[in-house]
Order: structure tokens, then C-alpha cells, then sequence
């Protein structure tokens, strides 16, 4: 049975509930990730509890002036989002994830590491920095889940898939993707419509 981190919808509302994208990343991510503040459920509750909402650092990609885009397989583990255009590469928070520190800020970047190794494959260096949050209670999916959205800074386009969940990789350019926006899944569109140019 697999655990996911959540915190309450207490809490966000404690903090300021919003819908869309949400810019001011420290006041939320330090009070959500401060000792007590979370904790794990077990996933199959969390997906249909929507008094708990599930921390997942959604991750983009940038190199040149252009974004990753990418289509999502069959074998996706989120099934509402399958064959949907997606500028994210999203996952849950495990206890695999738990450092010595326990349910910290360490464990929350362990998380994004150890996605992103699962997922792709990427040539070069990057370096990464946490842009806002992304918060969309108008569908089933979103209103269980909140987005944290970390930019990677790529030296190379050398990024491959590592699964097979994750098709047709290729990079565009903010223009390019606002013309493909009704093809991207809710998220991403947020994404784009926020990113400047």
C-alpha cells in the first residue's frame, strides 16, 4: 500500500486558500513542510479525501528559451491524466523519502530527486529554484492535490525518457505552447499562462 505526504486543507486555508498560481513559494512551503504540519496516508484514502490535499513537487524544464513538453502514456499512475500534454514532471512524497531529519525540508527535496531519476534522463547540469504553487480546486484530480513548482535550468536539450509513461519529449517555446494550451492538462495550462517570456 503506498503512503503519500499530505497536510490538511486546514492548513492551506490557514495560510490562504487560491486557486491558480500562487507566487509567495516561502510563506506556504515553510509552514507545510515545518515539523507537525504533515504527514502520510495511505494513497487510495488521500486520492478521495479532499479535507487533505497531496504535496507534489511538479517539476519544469528549461534550456534556450524553450520548455519540456511531454504526452503522458497509459502507464501513467495517475489515470485521469492519460494521453494529456504536460510541461510537469509530478510526483508523490514517500516514506522512502525520509531522511534523518524525518518529514522535513530534506526529505521534501530527497522526493524530487529521486522522481526525476525515476523519470528521466538528463545530459548536462542543471541547477533548479522553486517558482510557486499550483492549487486547482475545479477538478476531481486537483482538489486532492497541490502543486509545488521547481524550474530546472538545463546546460543541454540531452533529456531522455526513463519510463514509459512519460512520450513524444520535445522542447517549445513559450508561444508555441500557449498554441497547444487546450491540449495540456489543467496544471500546465496554469504553468503557461504564468511564465513570462
Amino acid at each position: 500500500m503506498e503512503h503519500v505526504l499530505v497536510i490538511t486543507r486546514a492548513l492551506l486555508d490557514q495560510l490562504g486558500s487560491f486557486q491558480g498560481f500562487q507566487p509567495e513559494v516561502d510563506r506556504y512551503l515553510t509552514a507545510m513542510l515545518a515539523p507537525g504540519a504533515n504527514f502520510f496516508m495511505e494513497r487510495p484514502a488521500a486520492e478521495l479525501d479532499p479535507t487533505h490535499k497531496q504535496l507534489i513537487p511538479y517539476s519544469i524544464f528549461h534550456h534556450d528559451g524553450r520548455y519540456l513538453c511531454y504526452t503522458r502514456g497509459g502507464k501513467s499512475g495517475e489515470k485521469r491524466l492519460v494521453s494529456k500534454r504536460s510541461v510537469g514532471i509530478g510526483g508523490h512524497i514517500n516514506p522512502v523519502d525520509q531522511s534523518h531529519d524525518g518529514l522535513g525540508e530534506s526529505m521534501y527535496f530527497n522526493s524530487i530527486e529521486r522522481e526525476i531519476t525515476e523519470e528521466l534522463v538528463i545530459g548536462g547540469t542543471h541547477t533548479q529554484e522553486v517558482i510557486g504553487l499550483i492549487n486547482d480546486d475545479s477538478s476531481e484530480v486537483g482538489s486532492v492535490h497541490l502543486g509545488v513548482v521547481h524550474r530546472f535550468e538545463l546546460s543541454s536539450n540531452e533529456v531522455k525518457s526513463n519510463e514509459d509513461a512519460i512520450q513524444d519529449l520535445q522542447f517549445f517555446t513559450l508561444g508555441e505552447l500557449r498554441a497547444m494550451r487546450d491540449q495540456l492538462e489543467t496544471w500546465s495550462q496554469i504553468i503557461v499562462d504564468h511564465l513570462k517570456a
